[in-house]
């Protein structure tokens, strides 16, 4: 285990997720808060940003995609 500039060992973090899939990181040994679930890699804080960094590819919240994807979908002219 990593040490913190003080000595002091590096708190275990782990990556949450929520309904919208934006991460997050929250102490290991602790329950995520409400809406948020563990997103099941846990690491240093630096491991956990490296996975953020690679897993979360679009910030745009989910249901903003959806949306985007729905009227992209739709027949030219179809929402006027």
């Amino acid at each position: 285990m990593s040490e913190q500039p003080d000595g002091r060992p590096e708190r275990m973090q782990c990556v949450v997720v929520n309904d919208e899939e934006q991460y997050s990181l929250w102490p290991a040994d602790r329950e995520p808060p409400a809406g948020w679930r563990r997103a099941g890699y846990t690491g240093t804080e630096d491991e956990c940003l490296a996975h953020i960094e690679e897993v979360w590819t679009d910030m745009r919240p989910a249901s903003l995609r959806r949306w985007m994807d729905e009227r992209a979908a739709r027949p030219a002219g179809a929402d006027r």
